[in-house]
């Protein structure tokens, strides 16, 4: 197996962008919204889709983007994982450009959250599988319920207090009121946080992630093509990934992010560097827990 520290500036990303709207967009589809984040990354690198030899997305298929955009790549992805699906994408495109089996990939993201314009079903509920026969009968139903369980075990384990949770919320809103684009810009304090409506203990509805319209997209090429673009490449120095389960009750520690230790010392490990070299760092923060475990 090749070394992955050898695909380090291996791959750049020349081209990136979000839907021209963000929050409640009632009159484009998750398709839409993936071909408008599109055109507009494809547009920032000064490219067309004519470029384009290589497509990745989840949330709808690559098969129904091609379709969609009119193209025909000769490399396709479409890994569907959840959220960090697209993370992922970009390791794989990395992997695929350098093996030579696409020069230009376009990696979409779009979803109609809040209108629900063209949105299929979130996956694992079907009465048949694991998840419908072995979890929903007793009330796992969706991500507030599902990630509530391993806070608890997290509480009583480490003596993690809703309060703290809170405190992320809030810290997470800081950035927001800073971001002209944010659906939610408005100051909260810990007391708003524990007194706005209960979800799933401990999670009330300031702890949950916000559920929206709207989509990103980026473009990727190789290092001989990276500095012939408008503007300056973002070179992809490291990735990881990993997945340890999909039910809740499968987690194998659920006070930890197994998956998340495996793919960040991956990462670590191919950009070669270490904790102490980052100065930066940005988490994902869905729901309030969700940075805690990532820092962890």
């Amino acid at each position: 197996m090749p070394d992955s520290t050898a695909l380090r500036h291996k791959v750049a990303i020349v081209g990136a962008s979000e839907t021209e709207q963000l929050g409640r967009i009632p009159d484009m589809s998750a398709v839409q919204l993936n071909a408008d984040a599109a055109f507009r990354a494809l547009d920032d690198a000064g490219l067309t889709l004519d470029d384009v030899d290589g497509l990745a997305t989840a949330g709808v298929s690559p098969a129904q983007m091609t379709e969609y955009l009119g193209i025909i790549p000769r490399w396709i992805d479409g890994t569907s994982v959840g959220g960090c699906s697209f993370l992922i994408h970009v390791g794989h495109a990395v992997a695929a450009i350098h093996a030579g089996y696409a020069d230009v990939v376009l990696i979409t993201h779009g979803e109609s959250g809040r209108s629900r314009v063209g949105a299929g079903g979130f996956g694992g509920g079907a009465r048949a599988s694991m998840g419908g026969q072995f979890e929903a009968p007793y009330g796992v139903a969706g991500p507030p319920s599902t990630f509530s369980i391993p806070i608890v075990r997290h509480m009583k384990q480490y003596g993690t207090t809703r309060e703290q949770l809170a405190a992320v919320s809030v810290a997470t809103r800081q950035w927001a009121e800073k971001n002209p684009r944010a659906m939610m810009r408005d100051p909260i304090t810990i007391d708003d946080v524990l007194s706005s409506r209960p979800i799933a203990w401990p999670l009330n509805l300031l702890n949950c992630c916000l559920v929206t319209d709207g989509g990103g997209a980026l473009v990727l090429v190789s290092e001989e093509r990276a500095n012939d673009f408008p503007k300056k490449p973002v070179w992809v120095l490291g990735r990881g990934e990993a997945s340890a389960h999909q039910n809740v009750s499968m987690m194998q520690d659920m006070a930890w992010w197994t998956g998340g230790e495996i793919s960040g010392k991956e990462a670590f490990r191919m950009a070669g560097v270490g904790h102490d070299d980052i100065d930066h760092a940005m988490f994902y923060d869905a729901f309030s827990h969700t940075p805690m475990y990532a820092l962890e």
